[in-house]
């Protein structure tokens, strides 16, 4: 199986201004017509290195306006990165055959290798563990990887140690288990409670025209608009009948976009505690909380978020497998004390 992340060292865009670009800084059209792959930083310093052409000579200024009818190419260099190794990182693991392998996440474990976090993630782990059985289609920086979760968020994940166990979860993720037995449901304690203690979230998702790193509900005519369904149901409620105050809410995915739960919930009002993108306009909630409440929510380290099951079916014998992750030691003491309220 050929690593498709080491296949070219460059990939060659070419990409043509119409009469909407008209006008605009070259950096500007660029970066929009490139997104979200490439920063406009990083694409004023490719255009400054003169890999960005017009009629065959470089275009080396950002600021250059742009118009209709013109033909750039693009050359886009392969972001170096380390090749990553294995290391001793202890691995809750549920589950394990020739096939694949289910873990634990804890919060704070990021999946794989990328900028900022080279060393010292899940794939480190796995292939401490595993060796070189684990599946080669993800590249040599996602050996294995089928889904994610979030560097905060804790709980059920599989990994596949096959080619073929790798094709098929990854069809099974892709389809979001709309025709088939893949099933993820989450537990998220958020602030408030929801008007109607189940229900439907049918918003697509795009990414924020605020920062760049975050996701935000978006109109669905948008180009970058995604399908996004997130089905929710109330388990406890915390607080005074007439002050409730947080709730904890059992989510379970139609689609599995990028903080899809974290911006869903905080859509409808409801923002996970500890949120730090999409919980912020609540900070100020936890200093109306009894002591020492208060101060947990306020130092809490993470969203409140854990995935405590995944079913799908095995790639390998048919079977269903159903995997749970007990709620982590941090959240449970967070849900005890919200319980005495």
């Amino acid at each position: 199986m050929s690593d498709p992340d080491s296949e070219a060292d460059t990939e060659l865009k070419e990409l043509a201004t119409d009469e909407a670009a008209a006008g605009k800084r070259l950096d500007q059209w660029l970066a929009a017509a490139l997104a979200p792959d490439i920063s406009r930083s990083r694409v004023q310093a490719l255009i400054r290195a003169g890999a960005v052409t017009l009629e065959g000579a470089a275009v080396t200024e950002p600021k250059r306006k742009v118009s209709a009818g013109e033909l750039y190419r693009i050359i886009l260099p392969e972001a170096g990165a380390p090749e990553p190794e294995g290391e001793a990182i202890p691995l809750d693991t549920l589950y394990e055959d020739d096939a694949l392998i289910v873990v634990n996440k804890p919060a704070g474990l990021v999946v794989h290798p990328g900028p900022g976090n080279w060393t010292g993630t899940m794939v480190n782990a796995l292939i401490h563990h595993c060796g070189d059985t684990l599946s080669g289609i993800g590249g040599v920086r996602r050996p294995g990887i089928v889904h994610r979760l979030d560097r905060e968020t804790s709980g059920v994940m599989v990994v596949a140690k096959t080619d073929r166990a790798h094709r098929a979860l990854a069809e099974a993720f892709a389809d979001h288990g709309r025709t088939g037995d893949l099933e993820r449901a989450y537990v998220a304690l958020v602030w408030g409670v929801p008007k109607r203690l189940s229900g439907t979230i049918d918003a697509p998702l795009g990414r924020s025209t605020h920062d760049r790193t975050l996701r935000a509900v978006v109109p669905e005519g948008r180009p970058d608009a995604r399908l996004a369904v997130t089905h929710y149901t109330v388990v406890e409620r915390y607080g005074q009948p007439n002050e409730e105050i947080a709730a904890l809410v059992e989510c379970r995915l139609e689609t599995g976009r990028t903080h899809q739960i974290r911006v869903h919930m905080a859509h409808i009002g409801h923002p996970l505690i500890g949120d730090p993108a999409y919980g912020r306009a609540f900070r100020t909630k936890a200093k109306r909380l009894p002591q020492p409440l208060a101060d947990m929510v306020a130092t809490f380290p993470r969203q409140a978020l854990h995935a405590r099951m995944l079913a799908f079916r095995h790639p390998e014998t048919g079977a269903i497998m159903r995997f749970e992750a007990p709620i982590p030691a941090d959240l449970a003491e967070l849900l005890a004390r919200f319980a005495r309220l």
